[in-house]
């Protein structure tokens, strides 16, 4: 079976347009909430906080909130990108288009890579505004960027699937993604936190994306930039896994 690339195209080119036309509330409100945390938490803050190996405590930060925005977003995007064509009726075009598991991802994840970027650019520009930082592996820092959009958008489509009210979109993200990512070691090194607390710490997913991207921009990390991967392309492999037994057997598709 060849692969539908228009009909990628025309899930990619939809999705886009979708996060165009939300473009106050999907950029400009991460935009302002990033701009607080810089505000009162490396401005206000950072400026009694020592440097953290040797980067300024503003600059510290940037990683874990580029990460807390990057899950949230990527994820609320796609679950509701999925969920309203399921609450309208319009799922059955998709379902009956000539389009595979392949090219519903590519498109899906194509859009939240897309955007990711976007707001990546944004978060980074806006940053500068508030503290001087640089970005030692700029290459590296991007494709993990990628990897973690693209895994999120797939955790958020099957969030989205599963969903069967407006009200269970948000409970993942706003109960345990955002949590998990204040815990993650957004504002801090787990190096720092005290016995026992150090080692359960590790037992915090986020911990490894917020860590891997650190390294990506400093050169530093709490835990080894491999592992941050590794962990990563595992959450990436499974959620794939899940989407395809999903389209196979149709469950809360066709229901």
């Amino acid at each position: 079976m060849t692969f539908n690339g228009r009909g990628a195209w025309s899930i990619f080119t939809r999705e886009l347009w979708r996060f165009l036309k939300t473009a106050f509330q999907s950029v400009l409100a991460p935009v302002l909430t990033t701009s607080l945390y810089f505000v009162v938490f490396g401005a206000a803050i950072g400026g009694q906080m020592p440097d953290l190996g040797g980067v300024d405590y503003g600059a510290f930060i940037i990683p874990g909130l580029l990460m807390l925005t990057l899950l949230g977003e990527t994820t609320s995007n796609a679950s509701f990108g999925i969920y309203m064509p399921r609450f309208t009726g319009t799922i059955y075009e998709l379902l009956s288009a000539p389009v595979g598991v392949a090219e519903t991802l590519a498109g899906f994840v194509g859009a939240a890579a897309v955007k990711s970027l976007i707001l990546t650019a944004i978060i980074l520009l806006t940053a500068r505004l508030f503290v001087d930082y640089s970005i030692q592996h700029p290459f590296v820092a991007l494709l993990f960027v990628l990897l973690v959009a693209a895994a999120f958008s797939l955790f958020g489509f099957i969030l989205g699937i599963w969903a069967d009210g407006f009200e269970k979109l948000g409970i993942i993200p706003l109960l345990f993604l955002t949590p998990l990512t204040f815990l993650g070691g957004t504002f801090y090194s787990i190096d720092m936190l005290p016995k026992p607390w150090d080692t359960v710490a590790l037992a915090n997913p986020i911990v490894y994306l917020v860590s891997g991207l650190r390294w990506a921009f400093y050169g530093q990390a709490d835990v080894d930039i491999r592992l941050s991967f590794g962990i990563t392309i595992a959450f990436l492999i499974a959620c794939i896994a899940v989407i395809t037994y999903i389209f196979r057997t149709g469950w809360r598709l066709r229901d």
